[in-house]
């Protein structure tokens, strides 16, 4: 069976210019969310000319969901610890941690609970954010524990110096942690 698609075969510089305002952003934020530079939001949007290609879609999808762009934003990194959890190359959750507080923020990207980094835990303590990080570790009690520690080049069982060196990685998943810090959110 051959499907056919109704998309508009172009967008207008009001179209692109009513999108944009209309989620709330800047043209530079704009330019980040379609990864395309300033200056081409800006040509878009004065030009007489229609405007064609992949933002016709893209477009098209915020007129019908505006919510899309609030619910895909990266938020302000507002604690010393950010950890990415995706599977694959799909951004699953975002975990913000104030270790000196004992506070975690998450915000996921799928509803999958399989894929979220705490499944169906939308506020998880810090407890939960340690259980987390070990399951995403060889178990402490894993024989010759030692030797891939060494491996490793690390003193002793850490999970956040382990996941440091593997990125979390798991022979038996596809899942992996990106970790970056906020120096100047420490206390």
């Amino acid at each position: 069976m051959k499907y056919e698609y109704y998309l508009p075969e172009n967008v207008s510089a009001e179209v692109v210019r009513t999108v944009r305002e209309r989620i709330g952003i800047s043209q530079r934020e704009f330019a980040q969310l379609l990864r395309v530079s300033k200056s081409t939001i800006e040509r878009w949007e004065a030009g007489d000319e229609p405007v064609t290609g992949p933002i016709v879609m893209l477009t098209y999808l915020l007129r019908l969901f505006p919510e899309l762009a609030e619910e895909i934003r990266i938020p302000e990194m507002k604690t010393p610890l950010r950890l990415w959890y995706y599977h694959n190359d799909l951004l699953c959750s975002l975990i913000d941690v104030d270790d000196v507080r004992q506070r975690v923020y998450v915000k996921n990207y799928i509803d999958n609970i399989y894929f979220r980094a705490f499944g169906a835990l939308d506020k998880p303590d810090y407890e939960a954010y340690q259980a987390f990080l070990r399951s995403r570790c060889f178990p402490e009690e894993r024989d010759m524990v030692k030797l891939e520690l060494e491996k490793l080049g690390l003193p002793f069982y850490d999970p956040m110096m382990i996941i440091e060196k593997t990125e979390g990685r798991m022979a038996e998943d596809n899942f992996w942690i990106r970790i970056e810090r906020n120096y100047d959110r420490i206390v």
